[in-house]
């Protein structure tokens, strides 16, 4: 029989640590909501191509002075990338089409 209960100290760590993850997630996710709204403003196009080029090696290198998996390290940037890419695009595309609505509504109000 094992002893399971010498785990706990590890399950606790981890549990600390899965909830510092999901805190820094949520702050990266709201960043990227500040930055799709500076864009709209701003007219910016949502993809940045050389900006990405520039996280994702930065991202790599930091998940190999870490040790982690290169496989990883790459699933887990291609992964968040796509998310906020899409976040930043229906939040852009989003509010452009209330924007449409509105001058439509104050078309017709004017005809």
């Amino acid at each position: 029989m094992t002893d399971a209960g010498g785990l706990e100290p590890f399950r606790r760590r981890l549990d600390a640590l899965d909830e510092q993850i999901a805190q820094l997630l949520g702050e990266r996710f709201a960043t990227c909501r500040e930055i799709a709204l500076y864009k709209r403003e701003h007219e910016i196009p949502m993809m940045q191509p050389a900006r990405v080029a520039e996280v994702r090696a930065r991202y790599l290198a930091r998940g190999a002075d870490v040790d982690l998996p290169g496989d990883f390290t790459e699933a887990l940037f291609e992964l968040m990338i796509s998310a906020t890419c899409k976040m930043e695009d229906e939040l852009i595309a989003g509010a452009s089409a209330t924007a449409r609505a509105r001058v439509v509504a104050g078309a017709d109000d004017v005809a």
